[in-house]
């Protein structure tokens, strides 16, 4: 019964939540559609962590969804052994780099009062969500090895029955707690995505093409001449 819930259940709830929760944040406030940027209270710590984490964290999805679209191709790619060996070393390294880009986009928002002082409680729930996310996706890659093989053989079919709906978690209730763990909360962040500022990655735009032009008019008082 737990298992069903945890993993029938909870995945579907996740992205009922996401597509209802950004459906309505869409159409009620849609200019919060946006990263809200703190670049201009600070920067160059958000270079050095931003850079890292994004360059790590979407190299890593990249290797996720390509396992999981193109399961045969995937399978004969780390089919050879040395190929295999170099998928792992690369995503331990690509872990490790978008942890420490993390913890410095922590560090930076704890640290600047400015920056602490403009980021809300759902900002801290999804930083906690995503470190804990790439610290358990490190843990499993680095205790439980070969994950680049037996992704494709656990986790891949049991997501591929659920967009099937016809859920099927015997792929996956026999693996290690950290191993579910760490599944349950790619859902997790997929339920938290429309409530955060993570909801800009989905918004493009194309209204800049036909927005009428703005009008910018300098209110700067004129200097009195001597």
């Amino acid at each position: 019964m737990l298992d069903t819930t945890l993993f029938v259940a909870f995945p579907y709830l996740a992205i009922g939540a996401a597509i209802l929760g950004g459906l309505y944040r869409y159409f009620n406030d849609r200019f919060s559609y946006s990263s809200f940027s703190a670049q201009f209270l600070e920067n160059r710590i958000l270079f050095w962590g931003s850079v890292p984490w994004h360059y790590g964290v979407l190299t890593i999805l990249v290797a996720h969804l390509l396992a999981l679209l193109l399961p045969a191709q995937w399978g004969a790619l780390i089919g050879a052994p040395v190929r295999l060996y170099v998928l792992e070393v690369t995503g331990l390294a690509l872990a490790l780099v978008a942890i420490l880009g993390l913890v410095l986009l922590i560090v930076r928002r704890v640290s600047n009062s400015r920056i602490f002082s403009v980021t809300s409680t759902m900002d801290w729930v999804l930083l906690a969500a995503l470190l804990v996310q790439v610290v358990l996706g490190f843990s499993v890659a680095l205790f439980y090895r070969w994950g680049s093989d037996w992704y494709l053989h656990t986790a891949v079919p049991w997501l591929v029955s659920l967009a099937k709906l016809s859920p099927n978690i015997t792929y996956v209730v026999s693996l290690p707690w950290i191993v579910k763990v760490h599944m349950l909360g790619g859902f997790l962040i997929i339920a938290l995505f429309p409530f955060t500022r993570l909801v800009h990655l989905v918004s493009f735009p194309i209204t800049y093409l036909w927005r009428p032009y703005l009008v910018v008019i300098w209110n700067r008082r004129a200097r009195s001449r001597v």
